[in-house]
């Protein structure tokens, strides 16, 4: 009896043992990254319609840049970053379905977002076809050239897919920006909007007025084989306006310091993000002028090459992988079907108030076909890279950082256009050209809809 309970004791040992290793063994278990890395031509032809005039001249190149992340045994994800003003509702779905084809991933795993330059493309298909609806003219829209443009993309996400290293440590580093970004809400003792501070060519009020809430911080995340960069990616929030309007297309200043950066790193691929800076502007720091325009990318390019050299590395953890969460956005009290349909069918309308319209008829068909949007992170460690939609205040994006404290959260905004501005729920009480009239879809709940929303990816 005795010798039988003890080899039930020993076979116990050993069973526990056993269990524990393989416990053990997956609790330590390293998860294999891999990335890809494309970069394709997005730039318009001249005679084909941009922002706010007709192209007439390509003063830079515009991209689409992005990486293809494979962790593991799952789906791809695909981030993606454009030198655009805007890409909105069946603009956005067309670009996710076609990269998440080449990809040979699920569409929920794809994120396209716009840097907002102004005299960039407009990608827009559901407005689009309300106009053609309304027999209006002059569309800001060429459908041959976004196809084209999109199966270009497509075709070096492709080619990304099959050509992946492996990631082995996560680099981060930040750096200050000094004179580029300012508040342009500039509030009164009433604590409403008595001045806007526009991207240029402002008066000696709003020019001397403080700098007001900004995040001075551009962040830079790198992807690194051993002691081998694969790339580099930095987010920095604001308008990235100096002068526009004139049909010269460009990558605009923060364009132009990226190219510079990757130039200057012999070729290293550099994709950047533009963060919630729907109320953040240069105002401030530029006259509108060529030499200012040189002058903010200097500002820019700089604390690039500095969150480079303050960079830190860290092996890739367990803590890896990627969240997506589908909201439904509160409409805004302005988006109204029968007015918006009636200032399209008013024969008096300016051409201006009839695009403003469809743009919130497009978005508000959107709407009401319950079309999600989608709030997502890549999780890299103690880094995190947080996907938002539309043209977000600054206090996102410092709310999102807030909630997790000793590490990195890097904002990217401007993924869905459609919504247009978002504010936070004080903001529409102050006044203001953001949250006024059509420029905003949604209504002020949205603070509590997306901070719920991006606490859950970042849980």
């Amino acid at each position: 009896m005795i010798i039988l309970k003890n080899k039930s004791i020993i076979s116990l040992i050993i069973f526990c043992s056993f269990l524990f290793c393989c416990i053990s063994s997956q609790a330590q278990h390293t998860p294999h990254i891999r990335v890809g890395v494309f970069e394709a031509d997005v730039t318009p032809p001249i005679g084909s319609p941009v922002a706010s005039a007709i192209t007439r001249s390509i003063v830079d190149p515009l991209s689409a840049r992005g990486i293809v992340l494979l962790i593991d045994n799952q789906a791809p994800v695909v981030l993606c970053a454009v030198d655009w003003i805007g890409i909105a509702n069946e603009g956005q779905d067309e670009w996710k379905k076609k990269l998440a084809e080449a990809a040979h991933t699920t569409i929920d795993r794809v994120s396209v977002h716009a840097l907002h330059q102004h005299d960039g493309v407009s990608c827009d298909f559901t407005m689009e076809k309300i106009m053609k609806e309304y027999h209006i003219d002059n569309l800001p829209f060429d459908d041959a050239f976004l196809y084209k443009a999109i199966q270009n993309v497509a075709d070096s996400v492709a080619a990304a897919s099959l050509n992946t290293v492996e990631v082995t440590d996560i680099g981060f580093g930040q750096a200050k920006v000094e004179k580029v970004a300012s508040n342009r809400r500039i509030l009164g003792p009433d604590g409403k909007v008595s001045l806007i501070r526009w991207s240029s060519k402002n008066d000696s009020a709003t020019i001397a007025a403080p700098e007001g809430l900004v995040d001075p911080w551009l962040k830079c995340v790198s992807l690194w084989s051993k002691d081998k960069p694969i790339a580099v990616i930095t987010f920095y929030a604001t308008h990235p306006q100096s002068y526009y309007g004139q049909g010269d297309v460009t990558c605009e200043f923060i364009g132009i310091a990226r190219n510079r950066r990757q130039k200057s790193l012999g070729g290293l691929p550099h994709i950047h993000f533009n963060g919630a800076g729907g109320n953040i502007t240069t105002g401030k720091y530029n006259d509108g002028s060529e030499a200012a325009r040189q002058a903010l990318a200097k500002r820019v390019e700089t604390a690039m090459r500095e969150a480079w050299e303050h960079t830190e590395k860290t092996p890739v953890t367990k803590n890896v992988g990627w969240k997506s969460r589908r909201v439904t956005l509160p409409l805004g009290k302005n988006v109204v079907e029968e007015k918006l349909r009636s200032v399209l069918a008013d024969e008096k309308a300016t051409h201006n108030q009839k695009l403003s319209a469809a743009e919130k008829l497009a978005w508000y068909q959107r709407w009401k076909e319950g079309a999600n949007i989608r709030v997502s992170a890549v999780r890299l460690g103690k880094v995190w890279l947080l996907n938002l939609p539309g043209e977000l205040f600054v206090e996102y994006q410092l709310k999102a950082q807030q909630m997790k404290p000793g590490e990195e959260v890097c904002t990217a905004a401007y993924e869905e256009y459609g919504p247009g501005y978002i504010g936070t729920a004080i903001a529409y009480t102050q006044g203001g050209y953001e949250t006024s009239d059509l420029n905003s879809g949604v209504a002020p709940k949205v603070e509590a809809v997306l901070t719920k929303a991006i606490k859950k990816v970042l849980k």
